[in-house]
């Protein structure tokens, strides 16, 4: 094997990765397609140098495979953020050779667009938080389906009655004056709802004895606003607070610092940032809503805001941003 030091850039798919490997002066040693296994990958690589830095875009799949790389081949792998490295193409054209070669040569300069590398616990995680929101996802559509097969056939529940109590339900069930089509069909949507409901019990269940010994879920449901759900989606999405250099930086990360939008003398914002997990920052707004109703201080700051004119919606998105700033420098000072 050559001790020449060479850098790697990776593209992934399922079933191979193109491996492209630089010198340190840019020239191309070889780049060509591999199995999708580790083994392959290292021996391809290593017959051309000594692997010093390698690179992947981030994708369904990378992590593992970059894992693999770092823990079983001992290569140091840094994981590139697609939509940056899709813009910093210089050509219009797209093939796997094309884009290995631009993230080995991204890599090679350290202008590779990072992102982090999450452990694997970390990333188990975040299936069970995911699989959580899909399965609330589902409950939400088959109740949208119910309101909707209600308000086709005109039936109205007792004013008593509250929707989605357990004698709500029941008069869905029996008393409700539905067709014949129409009943099996809401049998169909109840019984769907009950499956739903009992996954996310198991679910729920198991997130519960994954995080009962981690210190940093432990650390969140002690702050006020912060429940189980919220804990376990902050720890899944955001996985080290330390790994930020600052409450700001983890804020544009949650999504919720405002999108700058000036333009020479024009000052305007146009929103919060868009490059955000939907799911973290929904969740970071409900704890905002959480915080205003119960927490006199965060509940000030949002009437002050209210009397400055600001609607509603921008009062809850500052709230959320100075709480998670707030909150970072509470988890950091709790790890140290």
């Amino acid at each position: 094997m050559s001790t020449l030091p060479v850098i790697v850039g990776l593209d992934y798919s399922d079933r191979s990765v193109q491996v492209c490997v630089l010198n340190e002066q840019g020239q191309v040693l070889g780049n060509r397609g591999c199995a999708n296994d580790w083994q392959a990958i290292k021996e391809f690589a290593e017959s051309r140098g000594t692997v010093v830095r390698a690179a992947i875009e981030s994708c369904s799949g990378a992590a593992d495979l970059a894992d693999e790389l770092v823990t079983r081949a001992g290569w140091h792998v840094d994981l590139a953020h697609p939509g940056y490295v899709a813009r910093m193409k210089q050509t219009p054209d797209k093939t796997d050779y094309q884009d290995a070669r631009m993230v080995a040569d991204l890599e090679r300069v350290g202008y590779l667009p990072r992102v982090w590398l999450a452990p694997e616990p970390i990333r188990e995680l975040r299936h069970l938080v995911r699989y959580r929101q899909q399965l609330v996802e589902q409950r939400k559509a088959v109740k949208l389906r119910i309101r909707a097969l209600l308000r086709v056939q005109r039936c109205r529940p007792p004013a008593s009655v509250n929707p989605w109590t357990r004698a709500w339900l029941t008069w869905v069930s029996k008393d409700a004056l539905l067709g014949d089509h129409s009943r099996w069909i809401m049998e169909r949507h109840l019984e769907e709802l009950r499956r739903v409901a009992d996954a996310l019990k198991h679910v729920e269940k198991r997130l519960h004895e994954a995080t009962a010994k981690d210190p940093v879920v432990v650390t969140l449901q002690e702050q006020p606003g912060i429940g189980p759900v919220t804990s376990w989606t902050l720890r899944a999405e955001i996985g080290r607070f330390e790994r930020f250099r600052t409450g700001k930086q983890l804020a544009r990360f949650c999504g919720t610092s405002p999108r700058n939008a000036s333009s020479g003398e024009r000052v305007a914002d146009a929103g919060l940032i868009r490059a955000a997990s939907p799911t973290l920052r929904a969740t970071i707004i409900e704890t905002a809503h959480r915080l205003i109703r119960t927490q006199a201080t965060w509940a000030q700051m949002a009437a002050r805001l209210r009397a400055r004119g600001k609607p509603k919606c921008v009062a809850v998105a500052a709230v959320a941003n100075r709480w998670v700033r707030k909150l970072y420098h509470q988890m950091v000072q709790q790890a140290a």
